[in-house]
């Protein structure tokens, strides 16, 4: 199977996943997701703001979620629209539109706000004023945010590239490759770049750190070793954005593990078999991990010890974590919200955003922000 998705081919693989998710076969009932049961809540959350860019059909799994910068929030639509945003208030300081379909971004920073499009272009904004500085192809649909280093923009395509792009041109300076099973998960890692290192996931279960200005890879680690005699049962990809904290690397892969690796040599300092294509956040005492059963694990961040374990969302979908001061915030398939505690997992709050969420939601300061699969843009202000 091409990595290279049409519509029908993506939600065949819908479906084979959710197969494979509730282990079901035709002899047995299908898991349903799990019911949302009432509880007293301890956390008030109110809405800041709401705006709305546009959507796409769920299957498609578009690498659409918010970016902030400053005192800034960047959101882009399926249809070709973007805002820059003030985080506070929501205020619209610019907004521009290209021709054709967004499927990933946006990224933000060192001038720069950068989308890309399903037709495998790169296209950079004026991050001040929002005018377009340059668009290029690369040669591949673009299905995570573009980052920004010092010296180069960095990109990651369906196709298994890594691509460094001149800031001022989007010229290609470098590329790295990586050799991508047949059969994947719909989706891509956004790289992360540290410094004038850049880290990235791959569907072959690898992480690479490259050198932002000339692509020369510092390290290659296979965080999780194919298993299984068919196709589906050797998926291991890392679809989600690696974290990147001090000096540590953390990593989540579907029917893999969830990994701390050293910043600058890759050495895996410790690793848990959990099975993750959502991906995971950190603070400065745990890591936590969103499931692909829907569950939200919480570990004791220098050694991977499990602290605590939230099952009551199971099979329900869910988004990347993001850890907000004491709590944790996860969203589902229904675009419902929810808080937990972070020392004990327990439930605090539950809001509805708008439709299905896919995308991890953000902070921004004491915000949590949330981009449905529909476009709407939720800005939440716990009361703490």
């Amino acid at each position: 199977m091409s990595t290279r998705f049409s519509r029908r081919s993506a939600a065949l693989l819908s479906l084979l996943m959710l197969g494979l998710l509730v282990g079901c076969d035709k002899d047995k009932d299908v898991e349903p997701p799990a019911e949302l049961v009432n509880f007293k809540s301890s956390l008030t959350v109110d809405r800041a703001w709401n705006v709305s860019v546009g959507g796409g059909e769920s299957v498609l799994r578009l690498g659409l979620a918010p970016a902030v910068d400053g005192a800034t929030v960047y959101v882009a639509g399926r249809k070709g629209e973007v805002l820059a945003l003030q985080a506070d208030t929501g205020k619209v300081l610019w907004r521009t539109r290209i021709a054709g379909a967004i499927s990933g971004g946006p990224g933000a920073g060192l001038g720069l706000v950068l989308v890309g499009t399903s037709n495998g272009e790169v296209v950079a904004f004026d991050q001040q004023s929002g005018e377009q500085r340059w668009r290029v192809k690369v040669g591949g649909e673009v299905l995570s945010a573009p980052a920004v280093a010092a010296d180069a923009v960095i990109v990651r395509t369906v196709a298994g590239r890594l691509l460094g792009l001149s800031r001022d041109s989007g010229a290609e300076l470098w590329r790295e490759e990586q050799q991508i099973p047949r059969l994947t998960l719909r989706g891509a890692a956004a790289p992360v770049v540290a410094g004038s290192t850049a880290v990235c996931g791959f569907d072959n279960g690898r992480v690479v750190a490259v050198e932002t200005r000339n692509g020369e890879v510092l390290w290659d680690q296979l965080v999780a070793a194919p298993r299984g005699r068919t196709e589906l049962e050797r998926l291991v990809d890392i679809d989600a954005t690696v974290k990147v904290s001090g000096l540590d690397v953390f990593v989540a892969g579907f029917q893999g593990r969830v990994a701390m690796l050293a910043l600058d040599s890759g050495q895996s300092w410790w690793s848990r078999e959990i099975s993750s294509h959502r991906g995971l956040d950190v603070d400065d005492e745990s890591v936590y991990v969103s499931t692909a059963s829907g569950e939200v694990i919480a570990l004791r961040r220098r050694s991977g010890v499990e602290l605590w374990r939230q099952d009551g969302l199971r099979l329900r979908g869910l988004s990347a974590p993001v850890a907000s001061g004491s709590y944790v915030a996860v969203a589902d398939f229904e675009g419902y919200v929810h808080w937990l505690d972070a020392a004990s997992g327990a439930f605090v709050a539950r809001i509805k955003a708008g439709g299905r969420v896919s995308n991890a939601p953000i902070k921004a300061g004491e915000l949590v922000i949330v981009q449905d699969d529909e476009g709407r843009v939720t800005a939440f202000r716990p009361r703490v």
